[in-house]
């Protein structure tokens, strides 16, 4: 579908130094846009965080033929802004009959800060969407949240799911959005004025 769109099997691309996987995807945005992909640089599979080198190879992936669902779920934390809508095209499929995002947003304070630990909380991430991939029969799934200040009204987490029909769709996104919430070792402060407050919660739960 790539080659297609392209009308070639390669194309060359120029970026500035020190770019990463999701730079080269930002320029491609055109060609990928829609597709649930995975990337690989010089046949080794590649998170958007990745720096490229020059000369190196990056290949879009998308879903192989021989699977019925999105085999690795896309997450991510990250200190950067949130975008649903970037998220819901990452879950896009042309057997999804349903769409669905849920977006947790800053609430009656005036920002919160989010600390996590971050390897582990993505491959929490990871696991959570993985499962309620396979439990739901869904499509796709999607997760990022935020780290650092989230000002009022802006995400601080979403999750992106495509189903074939609505109720597997609204069931997995809220799994997944209920269990990141128990089980992701990612802690908030609440900021108002002058004031900081540490948002009490409970141990993580282990999951499945």
């Amino acid at each position: 579908m790539l080659r297609e769109r392209a009308g070639s099997s390669e194309v060359v691309i120029d970026l500035p130094e020190g770019a990463r996987v999701g730079d080269a995807l930002r320029e491609l945005s055109g060609l990928a846009a829609g597709l649930p992909l995975v990337m690989a640089v010089n046949r080794e599979y590649a998170r958007e965080e990745q720096q490229l080198e020059p000369g190196d190879e990056l290949a879009l992936i998308p879903p192989v033929a021989g699977g019925d669902t999105m085999s690795s779920p896309w997450v991510r934390v990250t200190g950067e802004p949130l975008s649903a809508d970037a998220l819901l095209a990452r879950v896009r499929d042309p057997r999804a009959g349903a769409l669905v995002t849920f977006s947790g947003v800053t609430r009656e304070v005036e920002r919160l800060e989010y600390e996590a630990y971050a390897e582990m909380a993505e491959e929490r991430l990871g696991a959570i969407a993985a499962q309620a991939l396979d439990r739901h029969g869904l499509c796709a799934a999607a997760v990022e949240h935020r780290v650092g200040g989230v000002p009022l009204a802006e995400p601080s987490v979403v999750v992106a799911v495509s189903a074939p029909h609505r109720g597997e769709a609204f069931a997995g996104a809220r799994e997944i959005i209920d269990r990141v919430k128990a089980e992701a070792p990612i802690w908030k402060k609440e900021v108002e004025g002058g004031t900081e407050r540490w948002v009490e919660g409970r141990p993580p739960e282990r999951g499945d």
